[in-house]
């Protein structure tokens, strides 16, 4: 009888290798692929549209919840492990919605932080909160001397560089979210040990 990890492994992948490829091999492609990609591409993805759209699809917290599941089940990350992951991630769901019905955060945030705290242990949550509100508060800055100052005529066609001139928009806080998760993602255990 194959155990419920091995089952769940079988579940995501795809036999598109040469026959002489084992299972064994696929799977650590296949967990290299989610590792490298999955993250790193999410993170740029989200920062990119909010500061083009000043939104964060609910996709991109979908797609990291998702992402989290199928490496720790192509991993083994013990339920020990997994727990402790969850456990950061509704810690921070929960903090970031309370900051979100005060209106200091978009909802779209909120589902960020809580997606990638999945991905972190609680060592390197701490170090994401920190990076996260040190460099928010720089995109604050910036945008706050950047709204002062006359938007040149050529880009004043620009929607989305004329709707973050705007003094009554918000900070589009994704892209000082998802630059904390990549200068954090190195030292996780997914990149350290390289997940084996």
């Amino acid at each position: 009888m194959r155990s419920r990890s091995a089952s769940l492994r079988g579940l995501f992948l795809w036999r598109v290798l040469s026959p002489n490829q084992s299972a064994r091999d696929t799977e650590a492609m296949f967990a290299d692929a989610v590792r490298l990609l999955l993250f790193p591409a999410m993170m740029a993805f989200a920062a990119s549209t909010d500061l083009f759209t000043m939104k964060i699809s609910n996709r991109v917290p979908v797609i990291l919840i998702c992402g989290f599941c199928l490496l720790a089940a192509l991993e083994g990350l013990p339920l020990a492990d997994v727990g402790n992951h969850l456990a950061a991630g509704l810690v921070v769901l929960v903090v970031c919605f309370a900051f979100f019905s005060r209106g200091w955060i978009g909802g779209g945030d909120a589902k960020l932080a809580a997606a990638t705290a999945l991905w972190l242990s609680w060592t390197e949550l701490y170090q994401y909160l920190l990076l996260a509100s040190v460099l928010g508060g720089a995109l604050t800055l910036l945008l706050l001397e950047f709204r002062k100052r006359l938007l040149p005529p050529m880009l004043e066609n620009q929607a989305w560089l004329a709707r973050l001139h705007q003094r009554d928009t918000g900070v589009p806080y994704g892209i000082a979210l998802a630059a904390a998760a990549l200068l954090v993602y190195p030292s996780t255990i997914w990149m350290t040990s390289g997940g084996h």
